[in-house]
């Protein structure tokens, strides 16, 4: 089992910058895909990017590479989200994710075996 708890959400303006991070606890040693996934009120989870198990390889989500960066610290326990350029459309719940896997980054939320509550990024206009 793992656990993940995200932070680093909150209020901030257009055109602003946010770190989100997120956190892995419990049986860590095994090989996972990460991602973080957002959800609008009233859409459908959207990928926005992954990291594969070895922290090698990382995909992004249609349009999502300008503005977003995904990292991970050298132990593999704290995963990132770097978001830039802020926009009202970013609102959303801000989800990381996970699955056991030495084979590719999955675009699809139902691959992932493992969430986190998530964190609200509100961006105003």
């Amino acid at each position: 089992q793992v656990q993940l708890v995200e932070s680093g959400g909150g209020l901030v303006q257009a055109g602003g910058s946010l770190r989100l991070s997120c956190k892995f606890s419990g049986r860590t040693s095994s090989p996972y895909t990460k991602a973080w996934f957002r959800q609008a009120p009233g859409k459908q989870r959207e990928f926005i990017a992954g990291i594969n198990w070895s922290g090698e390889a990382t995909h992004y989500g249609d349009s999502m590479k300008e503005r977003f960066i995904i990292s991970e610290e050298s132990t593999r326990n704290t995963l990132y989200l770097e978001i830039y350029t802020l926009k009202p459309e970013d609102t959303a719940n801000y989800l990381c994710a996970a699955y056991r896997t030495e084979v590719g980054i999955s675009r699809l939320a139902s691959d992932y075996e493992y969430w986190g509550p998530g964190t609200q990024v509100t961006v105003s206009s």
